[in-house]
């Protein structure tokens, strides 16, 4: 069967920054396709900061900087003997306002302006879990959209900001039954405790929020992922602790960042449930704008840019049109089958090859090779056997810059490229894994597969010659650029860029694992919102008889279903159940030391009629319910303690898949 389609164009809606030229116009009168955005080069560390800057260079000079340059060229040439015509970009100037609009809307935020303002309440529960620095970028942007609609003069009610989290913290106690939240309190609140607080407790960086940095129980390079991070930022402007670690150009000199051991489990991405990820977008979006304010640097979107693209083939096609396509050929494929492959045939030679990435293909030779890949690809009849190494490695790369829109996404590319001016590398790092959890699932699971193999390539460095500098001098081009930055004469500001890229390249590829985590003080957010939400359900009538009715059904549904092992079960001991091993449930006693992974090889170990058909790596202990939808528990979770967390979990061992 042929998978190949008609040429019918798809529209794609983008964001692009405001203001400025937006880059220059290419030949012929068409806008280049360019995706890096003007920079201010020149702003200084805002507030006066004592501590020293980063340094986007990071000691990288001309002579340094070569592989970024030639890699440049080689796609110029590329392009040049592409005669295809070039994809026309229409900048649409946004309005005042429209680009805070669209971020309280990404936000989940919506309802704090426009004719929906009046149901601000239903935001309460959200504005009780934010931080003060948070609460500070929300209130920002509301104010400039009250400001802009203003002056519209909008027909609908304007609620003023001050209003809004007013109200918001005159119904903590209403929402909370009392209990103060565990959130960062306001400065009339400040000198009050929680020791009277019940059930389990978030900790959400309170108390260490105003701690000097001096008394923080972690080593320079642990990345604490309990605070906040722009309350770290804040914390950092004011006290005299502003040392960084500064490192040069080599690969030795990045700082050993490591992830501190958290005894209720570390949690990756994929881990928890899709109506919990939507919070964690929600708040790693006002936790990564908070953070840019603090360290001065403007955060915006990206605003509307509309590419017309082909909606067939391999080459030049939207993620998720290529991702349809090959989930009709492979169904539940999550990255693009070309991509895969092309990947793998590279590790079938060797990643020892000199020069591997480095030394372009013929580019010649790689049109050919394009053409034959969209016409037998999908009918299996293309010979690999014909592609040589350089030239499978030169048709990755241009696969990921004939992306209609960037792999990082047109929406947060520039705030990956600033990250090169945040001031210290922890933070640039902390931003990272912010802007990561940003991305939608596709660019984000292609993002990982991608580094994973150059992590791979750097690691046979001795042979290849392939350092993670020279790696990321590579393929900076290709992520951080887009049709057309050619070999003319290059500004200063446009070295800095280069060479800003490349760092930010050389931190995605060297601290990747860390990037794909989901920092301690997010899911506790997410925890937070969950018990709040339930608490404001229950006393909505409505809710009350929907929930009694589900009560009721689920009272009789246990009756029928409930065997003798399901009796009470006693203080310290928790349940589990395992629906598709042997021993279907098993009560067990909590200790200290009892982790998860103990817990899976125990139901493992347990032997009856049945065959086993699941080893220990297929399987995982879940947390589900209670204060959070469900999460994959890694097998260094101290169970005790997360029990403490959240008592009313049920606790359950599947495989991931299921």
């Amino acid at each position: 069967m042929s998978w190949r389609f008609g040429s019918r164009g798809v529209v794609l809606t983008a964001y692009h920054p405001s203001g400025g030229n937006g880059g220059g116009d290419a030949p012929g009168g068409r806008r280049s396709g360019q995706y890096t955005m003007n920079h201010d080069h020149s702003k200084k560390t805002p507030d006066g900061a004592s501590f020293d800057r980063s340094g986007s260079q990071d000691s990288l000079d001309e002579l340094s900087m070569d592989d970024y340059w030639k890699e440049l060229e080689n796609i110029h040439e590329t392009r040049g003997n592409n005669h295809e015509e070039q994809v026309a970009l229409v900048v649409k100037e946004p309005d005042e306002g429209e680009l805070e609009e669209e971020w309280l809307k990404e936000a989940g935020l919506s309802n704090l302006f426009g004719e929906s303002s009046s149901d601000s309440l239903e935001s309460v529960v959200f504005l009780s879990t934010l931080t003060r620095t948070q609460k500070a970028a929300v209130e920002k942007r509301v104010e400039t959209v009250t400001q802009t609609m203003r002056k519209r003069n909008k027909q609908h009610q304007i609620p003023d900001v001050r209003d809004i989290f007013r109200l918001q913290n005159d119904s903590k106690e209403k929402v909370c039954d009392g209990n103060e939240p565990s959130t960062v309190r306001d400065s009339e609140n400040k000198n009050e405790t929680q020791d009277g607080t019940k059930g389990s407790k978030f900790s959400l960086g309170t108390d260490e929020q105003r701690r000097p940095l001096e008394d923080m129980p972690f080593l320079d390079t642990a990345i604490n992922l309990e605070i906040p991070f722009a309350e770290q930022a804040a914390n950092l402007k004011d006290s005299s602790v502003g040392k960084m670690c500064k490192g040069g150009g080599g690969d030795t000199l990045l700082p050993n960042f490591r992830l501190p051991k958290d005894k209720t489990g570390t949690t990756k991405i994929g881990d928890l449930a899709p109506q919990d990820m939507k919070k964690v977008y929600s708040l790693a979006l006002i936790e990564l704008t908070a953070l840019y304010d603090v360290l001065g640097i403007d955060f915006k979107q990206q605003k509307a840019v509309k590419i017309k693209t082909k909606d067939s083939g391999l080459f030049g096609i939207p993620l998720s049109v290529l991702l349809e396509q090959d989930q009709k050929k492979v169904p539940g494929t999550k990255v693009p089958l070309i991509f895969q492959k092309l990947i793998a045939h590279i590790e079938e030679a060797t990643l020892e090859t000199e020069g591997l990435l480095r030394i372009p293909g013929v580019s010649t030779r790689i049109k050919s090779l394009c053409q034959e890949l969209e016409a037998k690809f999908y009918e299996g009849t293309f010979n690999w056997e014909n592609v040589k190494q350089h030239d499978a490695a030169s048709l990755l790369k241009l696969f990921i810059r004939e992306l209609p829109q960037p792999l990082l996404t047109v929406e947060y590319l520039k705030a990956f490229q600033d990250v090169q001016s945040l001031p210290m590398k922890k933070q640039q790092l902390q931003a990272l894994n912010l802007l990561v959890l940003l991305l939608p699932e596709a660019n984000r699971d292609t993002l990982k597969v991608l580094l994973e193999f150059l992590q791979r390539v750097t690691a046979h460095r001795e042979k290849n010659k392939m350092t993670l500098k020279n790696v990321a001098m590579v393929m900076a081009p290709n992520l951080f650029t887009f049709h057309g930055f050619g070999s003319k004469a290059i500004e200063q500001s446009e070295f800095v860029m280069a060479a800003g890229t490349a760092n930010v390249m050389r931190f995605m590829i060297q601290y990747q694992n860390l990037l794909w985590t989901i920092p301690k003080f997010i899911v506790n957010q997410v925890r937070k919102q969950n018990t709040e939400s339930q608490k404001k359900e229950k006393k909505d009538k409505a809710m009350k008889k929907l929930l009694k009715k589900m009560a009721y059904d689920r009272e009789k549904h246990d009756k029928q279903e409930k065997t003798p092992n399901d009796a009470d079960v006693p203080q310290g001991v928790i349940r589990v159940q395992a629906p598709h091993l042997s021993k279907v449930s098993m009560a067990i006693q909590l200790t200290e030391e009892l982790k998860a992974g103990d817990i899976v090889a125990r139901f493992l170990s347990q032997k009856s009629g049945n065959v086993q058909t699941l080893k220990k790596e297929e399987v995982f202990l879940y947390e589900i319910g209670g204060n959070i939808g469900e999460r994959c528990l890694d097998d260094e979770t101290y169970m005790k303690d997360l029990y403490q967390l959240n008592p009313n979990a049920e606790w359950v061992i599947k495989s991931k898949q299921s």
